[in-house]
Formats: C-alpha cells, structure tokens, sequence
C-alpha cells in the first residue's frame, strides 16, 4: 500500500496554518501568500472544507502552508463538525498558526472560544486582523488585542496591504533556519511539462467521477489516513486538494476533485468555480483514475468524463468502487466495460479495477494498474518496427479510392508519446477515410499492445508537382 507522505521527506520544511472562523478570508490570505489563486473563494461562508496545502517562499523562508476549513462549534459527527476536527489536527502538526479574524465584523463570541482554545494547544500563534483595509482598518484591528494571543497584524488579504510586514513576521517566527528540503517538481499549480518529455518529480494522477461516487474515500484509503472530509452528503469536496503519497516505484501526486455534473444542473457559481477547479486538474494530469459506482453502473455523465479524458489525451485507469455491495459482479463488469468501449473507441481495453473504498477490500490493486496504463502512454516504437507493421498492413487491406484514384500512403513514423501519436505520409494521405484511419489505429493498439489509451493518428500529404496547375 502506498505510504503519504505529508509527515516525511519532501515534506520537512516548517508547517504553517491559517485558522479562524468561517468567512474570515483565511483562502484570500492563503492565495496572497502562496503568490498564486489556488484555493477556491467565494462570499459565501464554509467554501473551504478539505485542508488545502502549497509551498510558499516569505521572506527567503520556505514553508509548506495550509488553508483550513473555519472553526466552528458543532456536533462531531456533523458536516461542521468534521470540518473542525480536520482544522484541530492540522493545528496541532503547525510550527506557527496564523488565527484570522475579521476586522471589520470586530470580534464575536466565536473568535474569543477558538482563541481560548488555540491558547490551550501550546502551538506558537500569530494573530491576524484582516479585512483592516483603509485608515479605519487598523483602529478597528486593535479590539483583538482581548483575545489574549499578543499583538493583532492588521492586514488586508484582499486589497494585499500589510503582507510585507506579515511575511517578514511569520518569517522571524518559524523554527531556526535549517538547510531547505529540494522543491518538489510538481505542486498544486504544476505546470504542464513538455508532453514528449517526462518532467522531473511525482507522477501526476487525478481522481474523477461524478459526485458521491467515492473519490476521497478512495484517496483516504491509499493514504492510510482521514486526509479528506467524507460522508453520505454528495458534493463535499469542493476544490481540488493535492497529497503526495508513495509507492514502490516513487512518488504520486495525488488530486482529489469535486464531483462533476451535467452542466445543465449546474446552478450556483461556487459549483461552477469547483467545476472548473476538477477540470482543470484532469488537464494537468498524467493519469486520471475514473471512479465509478459499481452500483449503479455506467451514467451518461461517466461517459461525458470519459469523453473530456479521452480528448486532453490523458491515459486512463476505470475504477469500479463499492464492489462489495454489486451482486452479478461478472455481468456488472462486463455491462460497464461494454458500454464505455461501444461509446468511446480509444478506450478500448480501458483497464478496469474494482475495489470497495470503504472497507478497502481490493483498492492495493489499483496503483500498480495505474504504473502499467502510465508505462503505456509513455511506450515508443521504432521507426524500422513501426514501417514493417505498415507495409503488412497495407498489403492486407488497400488504402481506398477516393475520386477514383488510390491514395498512396508512403510511411509512418511516431512523433511523440504521451499519449501516442503517429504521423502518416503519402500523397493526398490527408483525404484518408475515417474508416481506414480506424483500421489503422485498432491495429496500433492490437499489435503494439496499446490497450485503453489514446492513440492519435496525424495525416501528412504530399504534393506532386506534376499534377500542380
């Protein structure tokens, strides 16, 4: 089973959180200074709930810092009340906690219960006025000197006023300066790589599917611990939250995402901005695990992701959660297998990996199916072999006419990896037949053992210069 790393090297650099209550903008500050909008915000109270994570550079400091969800007082076995209990633990690994509050709403009840409890964990605290925007900002910013945790930095998030100072703080705060672990290659915000080329760092992987179908109680269970929030409400994860885990080969970095929908149900503009958030972490990955409800079988909107999958090019592994509850497991597995192949043709010989998330029976399977569908996106193939498997497959089915004339395919040559993709010269090669282009490609995946992921296939011309007017 893979090992998280949250705890471990690659992750040894001072840990800093940003606590306080709901709608306090501890996700604006978390974004100033990560230098970057990476966590969702929005007005409306509660939009963080999972922990979300990224390194920052204040002050010639680098630190891993963390945005949690506001603390508030609820039942433990509540949506808030879990949120909380995430919060506490993320408190009580920090170097330095950040407490926010909101200057302009002047302190509330709330504020002076966390603080009190904050006093109590013996963690180090910096407390933090924001929203202190303006000349009334500061005056206003000196109430929290009541709540007993020093002296209140005012600052605004939003408008970036008094961040230099903030960095400079939290700076002369942290534990003394020890040499700082090497970057990670890949981050929350990682930048696509070359595609021909394979970065430097973790193996990009993102977890999908619609919402409730399992996802963070899939990533849970890989970690080996409570990292995010889960329950039977559809739709808790709200942003995409990146975790670097091992395995036996080396590091993941892994992405949860919130639950896509059809666009049509989709309504209000938090929903929107998580929508957008799970896209564009399937578009910065490698590979993309697809969970399923094993349940409940093959929805349009499972085909609707596969499509998006298929179409940025990313390999993909099919992953059949709540196995245990399915009672025809053969006819279950086949009826989803047929229907993703019969509706997407480059998914053909997808691989599939059913397991139940909760009680983890079956989920060690999936990570060495992702290793072997990554090993496949990644396969090259000479140019002498590619031509050899070529002119077989021309001589065992003519390229066709087209106006009356037979197009002359010349050769093929494979352009780049990730996902495969072949160029085919000859003249007018261009005016190829999908059909035959289709030949070509199962070919490709059959021959060259190429199951389930994308293969493109890009057509070449040539000019003859006799036939030119």
């Amino acid at each position: 089973m893979a090992k998280s790393l949250s705890t471990s090297a690659g992750n040894d650099l001072p840990v800093v959180v940003i606590a306080g209550r709901p709608n306090v903008g501890k996700s604006t500050l978390f974004n100033r200074l990560v230098g970057r909008r990476q966590a969702l915000v929005a007005d409306t109270p509660g939009v963080t709930r999972d922990r979300k994570e990224a390194q920052a550079t204040l002050r010639g400091r680098r630190v891993r810092l963390i945005d949690t969800a506001g603390l508030e007082e609820a039942a433990a076995e509540s949506l808030a009340g879990r949120m909380r209990a995430s919060s506490e633990l993320a408190v009580a690994h920090a170097d330095l906690v950040l407490f926010c509050v909101d200057a302009r709403a002047g302190i509330t009840p709330a504020d002076e219960h966390f603080a009190a409890w904050l006093r109590r964990q013996g963690r180090p605290v910096l407390l933090i006025a924001n929203k202190a925007e303006g000349r009334g900002g500061a005056a206003t910013a000196l109430e929290a000197y009541a709540l007993g945790l020093g002296s209140p930095l005012a600052v605004s998030a939003e408008h970036g006023e008094g961040l230099a100072d903030l960095m400079g703080e939290i700076a002369d705060r942290l534990p003394p300066k020890e040499e700082d672990a090497p970057a990670p290659a890949a981050s929350d915000a990682a930048e696509p790589d070359e595609e021909d080329e394979r970065p430097q760092g973790p193996l990009r992987m993102a977890i999908v599917g619609r919402p409730n179908a399992g996802k963070s109680t899939l990533l849970n269970r890989l970690l080996g611990e409570e990292r995010m929030i889960t329950g039977p409400e559809p739709g808790l994860t709200r942003d995409s939250i990146s975790v670097l885990l091992h395995d036996e080969h080396g590091p993941i970095q892994l992405v949860d995402t919130a639950g896509l929908r059809r666009r049509a149900r989709i309504d209000e503009a938090l929903e929107k901005m998580s929508v957008s958030a799970s896209i564009e972490a399937l578009k910065m990955a490698e590979i993309v695990v697809l969970v399923l409800d094993a349940t409940l079988g093959v929805q349009e909107q499972d085909l609707q992701i596969a499509r998006l999958i298929e179409r940025e090019g990313r390999c993909c592994v099919l992953a059949l959660n709540k196995w245990d509850a399915v009672d025809d497991r053969a006819a279950a597995r086949q009826a989803i297998v047929d229907r993703i192949e019969a509706s997407l043709a480059q998914m053909r010989g997808i691989p599939v990996v059913s397991f139940s998330a909760l009680t983890g029976a079956g989920v060690q399977k999936l990570l060495p199916v992702v290793r072997r569908a990554y090993a496949i996106w990644n396969k090259r193939i000479s140019t002498g072999e590619l031509n050899r498997w070529f002119e077989m497959m021309l001589e065992r089915h003519n390229p066709p006419l087209v106006n009356g004339r037979r197009l002359k395919l010349r050769y093929m040559t494979q352009a780049k990896a990730r996902p495969p993709t072949f160029v085919l010269f000859g003249t007018r090669a261009e005016q190829l037949p999908e059909d035959y282009q289709r030949y070509l490609v199962n070919g490709l995946r059959e021959t060259f053992d190429l199951p389930g992921t994308p293969i493109r296939l890009q057509l070449r011309g040539t000019r003859n210069p006799y036939t030119e007017g």
